[in-house]
């Protein structure tokens, strides 16, 4: 129905309205509050969420009015999404807010979590390798956060099945921001403006705990959605909103040839799982093994989780290591042949959507223009303008 009469602007426009509307007020009184210098946690949703009758905040978007649950495959335009987290309060997700910009969680106050997922770069840091404190460079990119409400497996490996327990590897990891359990709560607790934040968020509480730092870094992430991009209002039916050479690449991509959307599934663009597709590492890095590390299956060996594409213009470089510069290619290497990059003394198990599908130079242009499409940022979440800690916001690498 939708489709038929184009609804879809005019659903955009009135999510777009309440969500400015919304998003000003809690604006205003936030910068009020941290130019003040004290800080209370938001009593509001974030855009996209409604405040439940339990005080709690629920996702909201038209992908739910479609149907399509059950064998995905490449996925139509108005698929479904599968199920998500939800149902944080807004104060936690807003505390959760606070601790991710705050490099109070490092060991020297120098690395935030937005230090590598930075939100005008996709929520990545725009470096082959991500780097931690006193600059150490880590083993991967860092990948973004955009939608992660969605997802069950979490690092490029899937060594992590929730957003809580994938948050403990940066926080203690020696490269990464090099912390300790018993250094972070004691720096925590020892914060006059935290414990107060932490007694709002979670007012049960007779204590600040890690397990609450945790659950609130899992309820902000959450709340970072990205569902509104021009393929999106294509999808729920103003066709318009692309160009005709952005719908011939999005039909490429689709098509049984180019096999993109097997594994980049719509509307997440991303179908959670692990594929072994053969990428290079950069010159002079070792081979890296992947999720056969983690499972200790062979067949994993060189495997990664399969990225989502939302907002992929934004977290260049490419794959799980940097390889590739520009979307281009990034796309280049599925065209040139299974296994073409696979180093000589390794056997991989190549997924079997890895094949040649012969793609001419303008076609794979065609495919990243539609690439393009799926570019949304426009529910970023308001940077603090300063911090409980004291310390400067750090957005940057």
């Amino acid at each position: 129905m939708m489709s038929r009469f184009n609804l879809a602007p005019y659903f955009n426009l009135i999510i777009k309205s309440f969500a400015v509307v919304i998003l000003s007020t809690m604006v205003s009184a936030i910068v009020h509050a941290e130019i003040d210098g004290t800080f209370t946690l938001s009593n509001q949703c974030p855009p996209s969420f409604e405040l439940s009758p339990e005080g709690t905040c629920n996702l909201v978007n038209l992908y739910q009015f479609y149907q399509s649950v059950q064998n995905r495959g490449v996925g139509g335009t108005q698929t479904s999404l599968p199920s998500h987290r939800d149902g944080f309060r807004p104060q936690v997700i807003d505390l959760g807010r606070y601790l991710f910009f705050d490099p109070i969680l490092s060991v020297d106050g120098s690395v935030s979590c937005a230090s590598c997922h930075q939100p005008d770069k996709g929520f990545s840091d725009g470096l082959a390798l991500s780097r931690g404190v006193g600059g150490k460079e880590g083993s991967r990119s860092a990948p973004s956060l955009w939608n992660v409400a969605f997802i069950k497996h979490f690092f490029w490996d899937a060594r992590a099945e929730s957003l809580e327990q994938q948050a403990q590897g940066p926080l203690f990891d020696q490269n990464e921001m090099a912390n300790t359990p018993e250094r972070l709560l004691t720096t925590l607790s020892a914060n006059r403006q935290y414990q107060q934040l932490f007694r709002q968020a979670f007012p049960q509480s007779t204590e600040l705990s890690l397990a609450q730092l945790y659950h609130a870094l899992a309820a902000f992430q959450t709340s970072l959605i990205s569902l509104n991009s021009r393929y999106d209002q294509y999808a729920h039916g103003f066709h318009g909103a692309l160009t005709e050479p952005e719908i011939a690449g999005m039909n490429i991509f689709r098509s049984f040839v180019a096999r993109c959307a097997e594994c980049h599934q719509p509307p997440l663009f991303t179908n959670d799982q692990i594929a072994v597709i053969g990428t290079p590492e950069p010159a002079g890095r070792d081979f890296d093994v992947g999720a056969e590390q983690v499972f200790k299956q062979k067949k994993l060996r060189g495997g990664f989780k399969v990225p989502t594409l939302r907002n992929i213009t934004k977290t260049a470089p490419y794959m799980h290591s940097g390889r590739f510069n520009k979307l281009f290619d990034a796309v280049e290497f599925y065209n040139k042949g299974r296994g073409h990059a696979v180093p000589k003394d390794q056997e991989l198990l190549l997924h079997w959507h890895i094949w040649e599908p012969d793609l001419t130079e303008p076609e794979m242009h065609l495919i990243v223009e539609f690439l393009e499409t799926l570019t949304d940022q426009s529910l970023s979440p308001k940077i603090p303008a300063s911090l409980p800690s004291g310390l400067a916001v750090i957005n940057n690498n």
